[in-house]
């Protein structure tokens, strides 16, 4: 079955010396989305956070998600970078476009698309922290071993994978590949001789 991208068949697609194969269905993003969002109902029930996606990744999977929370909520983007086009992270978070919301004294959750080398998810913490807000949960559709110890942080998880870089519902390669329903790993093309 061929894998598509809008009308773009992945495999005439320029993969650049990468080839991809399906890590997470779009059938189980699904389901462990709805698990995640009645969580999220019922552990903010009577509340009104604030769900802070972060830009770009997590906006499919911050989209799916607030359509299966059963509470009110407002929503607000902070936009932060650590990978540029690479397949690695830098090592270096930089804050992009910050946040409008006064989140002083509010419940704050915030999803992201990976917490990778977790550097991400300390930048955030501390920062947002600053604000004094009531309280901070971070949720993730994905989640590698990390190389920072933020397991504390992170309150909601979608799926523990292996350190690999993956590609589609959100995540991409120098802005490609975002719109795939499933998620892939992507690995370097082995060389035939």
């Amino acid at each position: 079955m061929a894998t598509k991208l809008g009308k773009i068949d992945l495999k005439n697609y320029n993969l650049d010396g990468f080839e991809f194969e399906e890590l997470i269905s779009e059938k189980r993003i699904q389901k462990r989305v709805e698990e995640i969002g009645s969580e999220i109902s019922k552990d903010f029930e009577n509340k009104i956070p604030i769900i802070i996606g972060v830009l770009n990744g997590s906006f499919l999977f911050m989209a799916d998600l607030v359509r299966n929370i059963n509470i009110d909520y407002e929503v607000d983007f902070i936009k932060i970078s650590s990978y540029g086009n690479s397949t690695k992270s830098s090592g270096t978070v930089r804050l992009v476009k910050d946040i409008s919301a006064d989140i002083t004294g509010r419940d704050l959750i915030i999803v992201e698309d990976i917490v990778d080398t977790g550097l991400s998810i300390e930048f955030l913490f501390n920062r947002l922290q600053e604000a004094k807000p009531n309280s901070i949960s971070f949720v993730t559709c994905l989640k590698k071993p990390t190389k920072v110890d933020v397991d504390h942080l992170v309150n909601y998880v979608g799926f523990n994978i292996e350190d690999s870089f993956v590609i589609g519902y959100g995540l991409d390669l120098a802005q490609k590949f975002r719109g795939l329903s499933s998620i892939y790993n992507l690995t370097p093309k082995k060389d035939i001789e």
